[in-house]
């Protein structure tokens, strides 16, 4: 693994960076949301790891329109829509 550190730079650095960001969000939504599933069947178990991993994308994004100052016209109802 050294030598194709050595000889493959940047492909071992991309490759380090994707798992370094799969590793950074997963820490992230279980700080937010608690490291336990508390469903007990397996399909359970599943929907509420989505429903985490949603909840966690939701508030990414509302964090990054109000960092970044992003007005959205999510629920502004289309008057042609609505005839």
């Amino acid at each position: 693994m050294y030598h194709y550190f050595q000889l493959n730079r940047d492909d071992f650095m991309e490759h380090y960076h994707k798992r370094s960001n799969i590793e950074a969000t997963n820490a992230a939504i279980k700080r937010k949301f608690g490291e336990t599933l508390k469903s007990k069947n397996p399909t359970a178990q599943v929907n509420e790891l989505l429903a985490k991993i949603i909840a966690y994308n939701l508030t990414v994004v509302i964090h990054e329109m109000y960092e970044n100052g992003i007005n959205t016209d999510f629920l502004q109802i289309k008057s042609d829509v609505c005839k």
